[in-house]
């Protein structure tokens, strides 16, 4: 049985090139919508991670019909398997993984730093190897921007360096600095590509004056847009908002804002009102896959013994029918007795409510009750459960 919610789709028509347009604020939040040839994202927008052409245990039509507009595919994991020219000859990302909609794609800066073996990071890019089969590579801004046009992706990520935190000052210096020079080199190789766009990455660690200097730079190359790297990598939440707080105003107001690798439904809800647009993270499809569910009640185990003769659905009020079509009793045996089909329910109750909060979000922004709808939505958590 395939799992299909119907949720509403963008009513606002792709476009021949890249636009943004803001529809309504509500203080530095944003509501809008990214238009592009193959469709548009509305913002704002969480985008299922799709690392190596396929979000784990969905099929595509499913990711859609949850409420997905554009999912994240990587460069790194892309490149080594199964190689980017063999999806360029196959016929494209979007064709080889049957997903006909806008796919952003990660640079691969990030995996090649947690991920790799034996890397060397000089000017020219990063040497490492496969962390697959120990086989040698280079990635360079021209490289990676390379790859991610063989790919054919949407929305193409610059090169940069993503260093860990905390880490000191002249650490995250030299890497801010960098990250700019290898953003120039990825905006000449990138070149132009109506319809596509090109993000740089603002980083600075936790450093204030750092990540002011990285947004300026960035936004005086005139990209299409602009994402905050080198947060969710092991700060507080605190520190993460204060720098989006720091970065956000020295950011073009008509260009969209990408959060990367953020995060749990309160890091999106608090960094939606601090005037982020698009959001990325494993959490949702990773925490399926080990019994863990996010809902309007908070999050649960379903590995806990006291689901198991709970006949209750997870959520009749939710719009997967994975979350209101099976008891937590059917659920908790499938999670206990490791079955495939319960990380595939799963994953699809929590990319369901992640995309219900972002429609959540987006409406109340309309609506200029961001702060009520924050507000209930926390206190649902922090409730619980009706006894």
């Amino acid at each position: 049985m395939t799992v299909q919610p119907q949720l509403s789709q963008p009513e606002t028509a792709a476009t021949t090139d890249f636009t943004f347009h803001v529809a309504a604020r509500d203080g530095a939040a944003r509501t809008g919508a990214i238009s592009m040839p193959r469709g548009v994202i509305r913002t704002p927008a969480f985008m299922p991670v799709g690392t190596a052409a396929t979000v784990k245990g969905m099929y595509p039509e499913q990711v859609r019909a949850l409420g997905a507009d554009v999912v994240l595919g990587n460069t790194y994991h892309l490149m080594l398997r199964p190689g980017a020219e063999r999806v360029a000859r196959l016929g494209g990302l979007h064709k080889f993984m049957n997903w006909p909609h806008p796919i952003l794609t990660d640079s691969g800066g990030f995996q090649v730093m947690s991920l790799s073996q034996l890397r060397k990071l000089t000017e020219e890019g990063v040497t490492f190897r496969s962390h697959i089969d120990g086989s040698k590579h280079v990635l360079s801004p021209e490289r990676s921007v390379e790859i991610q046009n063989l790919l054919g992706s949407d929305i193409v990520m610059q090169l940069d360096e993503c260093v860990a935190l905390p880490c000191e000052d002249k650490v995250a210096e030299k890497a801010m600095r960098l990250s700019l020079r290898w953003a120039e080199r990825c905006k000449t190789a990138f070149g132009n590509h109506p319809g596509r766009a090109l993000f740089g990455i603002v980083q600075g660690g936790a450093v204030p004056h750092l990540r002011v200097e990285s947004a300026r730079e960035l936004a005086a190359m005139d990209l299409k847009g602009y994402a905050v790297g080198g947060l969710a990598v092991g700060e507080p939440q605190e520190i993460m908002l204060a720098m989006i707080e720091t970065v956000e105003p020295h950011l073009p107001q008509e260009k969209p804002r990408y959060l990367m690798g953020v995060g749990t439904p309160d890091d999106i809800i608090q960094s939606v009102a601090r005037g982020i647009d698009m959001f990325d993270c494993v959490m949702p499809t990773r925490a399926g896959r080990h019994g863990q569910i996010f809902t309007r009640f908070g999050r649960m185990n379903l590995k806990n013994a006291k689901f198991a003769e709970d006949t209750r659905p997870v959520d009749e009020q939710s719009s997967c029918p994975a979350a209101n079509g099976w008891s937590r009793a059917y659920l908790h045996h499938l999670v206990k007795a490791e079955e495939m089909l319960g990380k595939m329910l799963l994953t699809s109750v929590n990319l369901a409510y992640y995309q219900d909060l972002m429609a959540g979000l987006r409406a109340a922004i309309a609506q200029g009750r961001l702060a009520d709808f924050i507000a209930e939505t926390r206190e649902g958590w922090e409730r619980g459960e009706p006894a």
